[in-house]
């Protein structure tokens, strides 16, 4: 049977949703990864050593993608630079691994928004109830969070969901290039910015200092951010954007918040109060009717 075949009208292909349902489980417990990282690195060594790995010793397996240099830069800085410094930055003490997971999924709202200005992508009705639904849960998940989260771990967590959006829409505007190449050579440009504000920020004593003392849990967990997280995730998250509207790909990412609570509550004892467990599935449900909304015709 083909994957077209498998596949629905106005619905993504079984095989394409399967994949991103992949992608999700791993972003999401991923960010308990993170926060084991975080207690051997800081928020910018750990990020440095996460687009190190996914791109210095690949770059010789893998062509220069077909598209041009400024691009490629812009979604490295975007992704590195943007989306990880600005969330490792918040999880350094300013808002927990689940609540994180939540709130960066904001990203959807933010990539439908400009793929909407930039590229002429229109929304149903329906998909504009589903986003609804979706903002909603966020919007209690932060009102509610209490010690989980300051004011600054919120706001730094946007930042990184609107440089993640902004990111999606670039891979989109790329087309089908390859998505392993486009991360790995992408990711060359975001280590420079990363170990300057690593060093302005830390020093060479205290970086040293982690890198020595590191175990081999800190060092499995930065790995794990270079190979499982953005080499299978993003590779593939960027073969699925270059496939379908961004409008329909952006808001499956709304499920890692449930493998990222989950993961939270089952590895570091972080708590799944009933308000939170609501929220949750108020977006989910605005997810379920995102994805099953039929496509509109570009303008």
């Amino acid at each position: 049977m083909s994957e077209k075949s498998l596949a629905v009208p106005g619905t993504l292909p079984a095989l394409h949703l399967l994949l991103a349902l992949g992608i999700v489980a791993i972003w999401g417990t991923n960010f308990v990864i993170m926060h084991e990282g975080l207690a051997q690195f800081s928020a910018f060594t750990l990020a440095t050593l996460r687009f190190a790995f996914a791109s210095i010793p690949l770059l010789p397996f893998l062509r220069w993608p077909k598209a041009p240099a400024r691009m490629i830069a812009l979604y490295g800085l975007l992704i590195g630079v943007g989306q990880f410094g600005l969330m490792l930055t918040a999880m350094q003490g300013h808002i927990s691994p689940g609540i994180a997971s939540v709130i960066i999924q904001a990203q959807a709202f933010f990539t439908v928004a400009i793929a909407v200005l930039v590229n002429g992508e229109r929304l149903a009705t329906t998909n504009v109830l589903g986003l609804f639904l979706c903002s909603a849960g966020i919007i209690a998940i932060s009102l509610f969070a209490g010690g989980d989260a300051d004011l600054l771990g919120i706001l730094l967590v946007l930042g990184a969901a609107l440089a993640w959006g902004t990111g999606n829409v670039v891979a989109r505007r790329l087309g089908s290039v390859n998505p392993l190449g486009l991360v790995a050579w992408s990711n060359l440009f975001a280590v420079p910015p990363l170990a300057i504000a690593a060093l302005a920020i830390d020093g060479p004593h205290k970086i040293v200092q982690s890198l020595v003392t590191a175990d081999a849990g800190g060092w499995c967990a930065a790995l794990w951010q270079s190979f499982g997280n953005a080499l299978i995730g993003y590779g593939a998250w960027n073969w699925l954007l270059a496939r379908h509207p961004a409008s329909r790909i952006a808001p499956l990412g709304l499920l890692v918040p449930f493998f990222g609570l989950g993961a939270s509550s089952l590895y570091l004892g972080e708590g799944l109060p009933a308000w939170k467990i609501l929220a949750a599935l108020t977006v989910v449900s605005g997810l379920a009717i995102n994805i099953s909304a039929r496509r509109m015709p570009n303008r």
